[in-house]
């Protein structure tokens, strides 16, 4: 589902590349920001607790956005950051039993391939860091002290910026992001929540 979204966000920024407006040429220097609305699309079965009893960690949305330092017309160091996001977390035959929030910070590399013209995709590769906060735990595990650690992994992206006016541009960006935290109830380790998300985001940007 969640790569199906990815791939539906992209197909339709190129799209909208064919009504891109005035070109705006990339150059060492110019520093790049977007903001936007985000969802993080975790795997499914994120932590298998018996045979057919998984636990699953649901989609959440929020406000990105990120800023780029353009090393060279084709080099960009990004910073991505966001308000939180709140997921879910449901047990088989049980629903939601925990809910918590969490803030990905993610420092990418990009290569930017076309510097010059109104279409101008890019793809990174990065190191994320994954802060979980205000863990609380309901329906089956209410009263439970819920925990998950931080996690630290790599990350990676593609993304398109479409100019629309001088400085002005459409983004799309898709990320993955590799998110593994131990799950520990009541101060006693369960195991690893695979999470590893996709990430999607559609931003308003500018160039600075």
């Amino acid at each position: 589902m969640s790569t199906k979204i990815a791939k539906t966000t992209l197909a339709a920024a190129l799209a909208a590349g064919l009504l891109a407006g005035t070109a705006q040429a990339y150059e060492a220097g110019n520093w790049i920001g977007r903001v936007g609305a985000w969802g993080v699309f975790p795997k499914s079965d994120n932590l298998s607790l018996a045979p057919g009893v998984d636990l699953d960690v649901d989609s959440g949305y929020s406000l990105g956005f990120n800023f780029t330092y353009m090393v060279n017309p084709n080099i960009g160091v990004e910073l991505i950051l966001a308000l939180p996001f709140k997921h879910d977390v449901e047990l088989t035959g049980a629903g939601k039993v925990a809910e918590t929030y969490q803030l990905p910070p993610t420092l990418f590399l990009q290569y930017h391939f076309i510097p010059t013209g109104t279409v101008h995709p890019y793809v990174g590769v990065g190191l994320n860091y994954t802060f979980f906060f205000n863990e609380d735990g309901t329906g089956a595990l209410s009263g439970t002290d819920v925990s998950l650690d931080s996690s630290w992994g790599l990350a990676g992206e593609m993304g398109v910026d479409i100019d629309m006016a001088p400085n002005w541009f459409l983004n799309a960006t898709v990320m993955y992001m590799d998110i593994d935290t131990k799950l520990k109830l009541d101060g006693v380790g369960v195991g690893t929540v695979t999470i590893d998300p996709w990430v999607v985001g559609l931003n308003i940007g500018t160039r600075f």
